[in-house]
């Protein structure tokens, strides 16, 4: 035993003398200098969590995979160290340069930036906004804003930074890409730029050490204690078990080290981990499919216990998962009436599923469209769909204020909100909700994220504000419009083209105390409703984050009379001028 021992010892030990010896505190690369941890060099690749390449030759390179798994260059022109934990790099994206100075349709592209576990990336640059649109858009004076034609696409730019922004260009895609602030020309080749700066931070400071005798130590203090559980372990089956040979190593890639590490990280212990032969049983072999989307298929299936369960299998791709690990770890810190419940989750090599409660209904868009031949046959009244518009109000004030941490959806719309039997509303598809400290009202994020026609204004363009929870506010504002009308937003088949973008033209006719011209209002009571969600819907999507109601209120508002709501002012597409603006004097919400 005492022999036994020994090897242990020598074994487990044998790492951590390695690493003291070949993981120094800090070391050369080039020009740039010495560098410390999270970054390391050639030749010292466990040493670090990024590589710069190159050191001996006169540009030093980083080559990662971004979100999506494709392989992205950046060369580095400095690398200054803020504080212990981040690191500001100046560098050049090398396709993108490429791209630009060719005058190619790639050049386009939202800024890719590296997903890794414990590591953020943060733009520290100006960024230009553009919008995607495949069709043409009014988008007024040229002088204000123009346009390239791009591979089949029509990228619209404004010129001008106060310039506003044409209600149709709302309903197309945004990007958001690197500003070169000392051009003057107008050429969008030269306005944008390849050089930007990053600041890259270590997420969890045990994941940073200061020195390698640090992480050594700790390395040490580990094995020990592994060491005594080990001996006691082999004792017991010594005592028990003639056959001892049960010890067996299976080595993982990295994405699935990177995603057990994220899992291990935000504690995900509440749902259960199936196995993806668990998951191919519950659905019959994925007979009975329920839907498909851009993130895979949905199917019906049933668990041992005879629960109806929704099994959402996304698509294999390259990505390290983050998005998946970031819906299961969001969602299993939650427990609401009005948010959809997971039961369980599957990740296994390349094969993810996501496993729901069923919702008998499907979703809330097969109901309120017009165009949906659904509608025809729901019975869907006014007061159900008040009910339904309370309970998705409920549902992120709960995210936003009633769990341990703050939960951000990011993407609030009908697709999104499942019904059950009952028509209660239950919000889900938390791929894109952001994780923050319930004191932290403003948070910081690289690049616009939710749906068009949804996305609040402040989301793709800071200049509005600062992102918050207000931005889930805004959302749910333009959800319950569509409620109310029936349709889209932003609706160009209209044949008045006073009614294309609806929240201003129902406000017009608020405002001149007309009657709405809804669908449906068979009386009195209904009109009230109708009113009373249209009022409060304006008050979400106000242009000034802080002129929005926080979710506590909108529930109050909801819930109270008519007579008690103040109309709102008109929601404008960008900041009105302050002359505008204090000319309607309008309550602040800023809890």
């Amino acid at each position: 035993m005492a022999a036994f021992s020994f090897i242990l010892l020598f074994a487990l030990f044998l790492p951590v003398f390695t690493f003291i010896k070949a993981c120094p505190t800090e070391v050369q690369c080039g020009r740039l200098g010495p560098i410390k941890y999270p970054f390391t060099i050639e030749g010292h690749e466990d040493c670090g969590l990024l590589v710069v390449n190159d050191c001996s030759k006169e540009m030093q390179m980083i080559q990662f995979e971004n979100e999506r798994g494709y392989p992205i260059r950046y060369q580095v022109e400095s690398f200054s160290p803020v504080g212990s934990l981040s690191t500001k790099l100046s560098v050049i994206d090398m396709d993108l340069q490429h791209s630009l100075n060719d005058k190619r349709c790639e050049s386009f592209n939202n800024l890719s930036l590296p997903g890794l576990p414990y590591v953020t990336f943060k733009m520290n640059s100006s960024l230009k906004t553009m919008y995607k649109c495949d069709y043409s858009v009014e988008s007024g004076d040229p002088d204000n804003f123009r346009f390239h034609s791009c591979g089949g696409f029509k990228f619209y730019y404004a010129v001008k930074d106060n310039a506003s922004i044409p209600s149709p260009l709302l309903d197309c895609s945004t990007l958001q890409l690197p500003l070169n602030i000392t051009n003057v020309d107008h050429d969008i080749f030269r306005i944008l730029t390849s050089t930007f700066s990053l600041l890259v931070s270590l997420q969890d400071p045990m994941q940073g050490h200061k020195g390698s005798g640090s992480r050594a130590w700790k390395t040490v203090a580990l094995s020990v204690s592994g060491i005594v559980l080990l001996i006691i372990f082999c004792c017991f089956i010594i005592k028990f078990s003639p056959n001892c040979s049960i010890f067996y190593w299976k080595k993982n890639t990295q994405d699935h080290q990177n995603i057990e590490a994220f899992l291990k990280n935000h504690g995900v212990l509440a749902p259960k981990r199936y196995k993806y032969s668990e998951v191919k049983k519950m659905t019959g072999s994925f007979n009975d499919k329920l839907g498909q989307g851009g993130y895979g298929s949905v199917y019906k299936g049933k668990l041992p216990d005879g629960r109806l369960v929704a099994v959402k299998v996304l698509k294999e791709s390259k990505r390290n998962g983050e998005e998946f690990i970031n819906e299961v770890a969001s969602i299993s810190r939650t427990s609401h009436v009005n948010i959809v419940t997971l039961l369980g989750f599957c990740f296994e090599d390349s094969k993810r599923a996501l496993i729901y409660e069923f919702m008998s209904k499907g979703s809330l868009e097969k109901y309120i469209y017009e165009e949906n031949p659904l509608k025809a046959d729901r019975q869907l009244g006014w007061e159900t769909l008040h009910h339904i518009a309370i309970g998705i109000a409920r549902g992120l004030e709960y995210l936003h204020r009633g769990c341990n941490t703050r939960i951000l959806h990011f993407d609030i719309k009908p697709h999104n909100i499942l019904l059950d039997e009952t028509f209660c509303p239950k919000i889900s598809d938390f791929g894109l909700a952001k994780i923050c400290p319930r004191k932290e009202s403003i948070i910081s994020m690289m690049g616009a994220r939710g749906t068009a026609g949804y996305i609040a204004p402040e989301v793709f363009c800071r200049n509005f504000g600062g992102v918050s929870h207000k931005s889930d506010v805004y959302s749910y504002g333009m959800l319950v419009l569509e409620m109310v009308g029936g349709r889209k937003n932003i609706c160009v088949s209209v044949d008045n083209t006073s009614e294309i973008y609806f929240p201003h033209w129902i406000f017009k006719r608020l405002e001149l105390g007309e009657e709405l011209g809804v669908d449906g209002t068979a009386n009195a009571e209904d009109n009230q409703l109708v009113r009373k969600m249209v009022v409060v819907s304006l008050w979400c999507i106000q242009t000034d984050p802080s002129n929005r109601p926080p979710m506590s209120r909108v529930v109050e508002m909801l819930q109270g009379t008519l007579d008690s709501l103040p109309i709102p002012p008109k929601p404008y597409l960008f900041s009105p001028p302050r002359s505008v603006a204090s000319s309607s004097p309008s309550p602040h919400y800023d809890s």
